[in-house]
């Protein structure tokens, strides 16, 4: 691999080289959303719990009682954990802050103990582990260094091993997944310079040669997480349409080690200092066609089926956090005085303790269930897993910012300060830098609303989407007012009562009883109030994304109160030592998230939503460029989306390749 010198004077290409016969896609707003609807898993063909529930159906069988692993599952699983917790103990998280990189005996340390092919099925040379054992072997690492956690999430939940054991072939399965499980690192090359979360306007393309044997790929990734150092990429690139070849995008195993990849930055940021992420360039890197996984234009269900499931690790490192801070607010909070009292013991600061550590019995909850969801295969989690990402990345964060701020300036002062100093180096502050990008990592939470949201309203579009499609002719919508007439005859006398009007329901939860029927009656009044609001705004409602974020805002409470619930259950009942503190972390946990549902609930129908969206167009045409004098803009000059720039040297990237 080669670096690439811009000439001088010449502005850098960040966008696809023009390759002959391409053309750069040009796209509207129907059309993107078109090419996403057509991407995502229509049907439903197994039940889904979060499904039911935005339904304003409490589908209590469905997760209860609390699965748990088998027991060959957590055999294996707990022997693994035993290996990997004594790599832990060796590795120095203040290294890899203070080097910006993970070391090369680190790494190898973890491919002697097979943590690169946890998820990869012991056939192909893998340790088999279950969703729910490689997510507690990610908090795990997650605990000492988050930048680690990163690395075998990004090779495994969304490199090569995951779409290539969903997707490949036989014969790509014996050739990727050993080396993978042997420790050859991968990426996920998915995301342009100007293209994140619309791929409509993918630029990369895939040109087939006049033989079909193979493919030519040419264009430019951004944020590649370990594509720095990656043996083996999934490259998403779109086919052109032409005679035998049905075009889209399409997913590819691409070798890093091709003639024509150019890794020309490696990427910097505010957290996961030792994260191995860069911009990377394909220039005519030719690609046999076996190593295509799936069919043209298939790449985009490839890619968004491989999340349903590797979407888990990063609540699975959130869920780590809130751990390793209820033990440092603990600690802390009982051992700093002030005004004669241990800071734990003031209101202020005891409301803080109180929302770590219940959030952080919710977060495992939710996580744990999901997990042990989708390693049962009987439920559709798409939903839980979009929801398990968004809510434990906003919960995390909340939390990281809550320790720093009861360890008030000591939150503030680095790791390595404190230490220099004499004191415990507790590395609060690197945890609320690290933590900061799951919000956007996998989908920000922006578009995890805008994606959850969308099967929360799945059936009302199945049934009325003609009516409230502007295009569908007259006798389209007459069909379509008839089906929906019928659905909402059934369903809209469902939310009307339920469960939760009777006092002696769900009795066998004891104290937690009263907060299911909560869940119940509130379930169906998320149901009402989204019925109310498509019949209220009918096509509009796709550009509702205020309202749609509170109702999947509403929904994802829902989700964690009901797990936090029936794992406290199945907590007390397994560990009778534990007395009734797993209830009492779950009341605790249920009466604030059953506050935080009130707000929103109001949020729904009193807001500044549309004056919001009036401030911000007037604020692009510029009418609000005299707030801005009086400071300087040190960023100034320069493009906003600025070229990549060069990167290493071959020599240099040989090197880190080797390591």
């Amino acid at each position: 691999m080669s670096t690439v010198e811009p000439q001088p004077g010449a502005r850098p290409e960040v966008n696809q080289p023009e390759v002959p016969g391409s053309k750069r896609p040009e796209v509207d707003e129907r059309r993107a959303r078109q090419v996403a609807e057509q991407a995502r898993e229509s049907g439903w063909s197994q039940p889904s719990f979060a499904k039911e529930l935005y339904l304003g159906r409490l589908r209590l069988d469905l997760v209860h009682p609390f699965p748990r692993p088998e027991t060959s599952a957590r055999r294996r699983g707990e022997a693994f954990l035993a290996k990997l917790r004594k790599v832990c103990e060796g590795i120095d998280p203040q290294r890899i802050e203070r080097e910006e990189r993970i070391p090369d005996e680190t790494v190898a340390a973890l491919r002697d103990v097979g943590a690169f092919g946890m998820k990869i099925s012991s056939e192909y040379g893998g340790l088999g582990l279950t969703q729910v054992y490689y997510n507690r072997a990610l908090m795990l690492v997650g605990s000492v260094s988050p930048a680690i956690g990163a690395l075998l999430s990004a090779h495994q939940s969304i490199g090569v091993p995951q779409p290539v054991s969903m997707f490949g072939t036989d014969e790509q399965k014996r050739e990727f997944l050993p080396r993978c499980a042997a420790g050859a690192i991968s990426a996920f090359l998915l995301t342009e310079p100007d293209v994140g979360s619309d791929p409509a306007r993918l630029h990369a393309t895939a040109t087939p040669t006049e033989d079909g044997s193979e493919y030519v790929l040419d264009g430019v990734k951004l944020w590649t997480t370990n594509g720095v150092v990656a043996e083996l990429l999934v490259v998403m690139a779109r086919v052109p349409e032409s005679p035998g070849h049905r075009g889209g995008i399409t997913a590819f195993v691409v070798e890093g080690g091709s003639p024509g990849i150019t890794v020309e930055h490696r990427n910097r940021f505010m957290g996961l200092k030792g994260l191995e992420n860069g911009v990377t360039r394909l220039h005519r890197v030719r690609v046999p066609a076996t190593n295509r996984i799936g069919g043209e234009g298939h790449g985009l269900r490839i890619a968004l089926a491989t999340l349903n499931t590797g979407r888990l690790s990063l609540p699975a490192l959130c869920a780590s956090a809130g751990k390793w801070a209820t033990r440092v607010a603990r600690e802390w909070a009982r051992e700093r005085v002030q005004w004669g009292r241990p800071v734990g013991k003031h209101e202020e600061v005891a409301k803080k303790l109180s929302f770590i550590t219940a959030t952080a019995y919710a977060m495992e909850a939710m996580l744990d269930l999901s997990s042990q969801m989708a390693d049962d295969k009987r439920h559709d989690i798409r939903i839980e897993a979009a929801i398990a990402k968004l809510w434990a990345s906003e919960m995390a964060y909340k939390i990281a910012d809550e320790l720093v701020q009861v360890r008030g300036g000591r939150g503030f002062e680095t790791a390595d300060s404190l230490a220099a100093r004499g004191e415990r180096g507790v590395p609060a502050e690197q945890m609320l830098r690290d933590l900061r990008i799951n919000r956007i990592f996998e989908g920000s939470t922006e578009i995890m609303h805008l994606l959850i949201a969308r099967e929360a309203v799945d059936a009302h579009l199945s049934v009325a989407g003609d009516i409230i499609d502007p295009e569908a002719d007259r006798s389209d919508k007459a069909r379509a007012l008839a089906r929906a007439s019928g659905f909402y005859a059934k369903w809209l006398p469902s939310l009307v009562v339920g469960q939760g009007q009777v006092p002696s329901a769900f009795v066998e939860f004891g104290p937690l009883a009263a907060h299911l029927r909560f869940v119940e009656r509130t379930s169906r009044k998320l149901a009402r109030s989204t019925f109310y609001a498509m019949s209220l705004w009918q096509g509009r409602m796709e550009v509702k994304q205020g309202f749609l974020g509170r109702v999947v805002d509403i929904g994802a409470e829902l989700f964690a109160m009901t797990a936090v619930i029936v794992r406290a259950q199945a907590d007390a009942d397994a560990h009778p030592e534990r007395g009734t503190t797993p209830q009492e972390l779950a009341d605790v946990f249920c009466h604030q998230a059953r506050l935080r549902i009130h707000t929103l609930f109001e949020g729904l129908w009193s807001n500044t939503d549309d004056l919001d969206g009036k401030l911000a167009r007037r604020l692009m045409n510029d009418s609000y460029t005299w707030l801005e004098e009086g400071v300087l803009d040190p960023s100034l000059p320069g493009p906003l989306i600025a070229p990549a720039a060069p990167g290493p040297s071959k020599e240099e990237n040989q090197h880190r390749r080797m390591g």
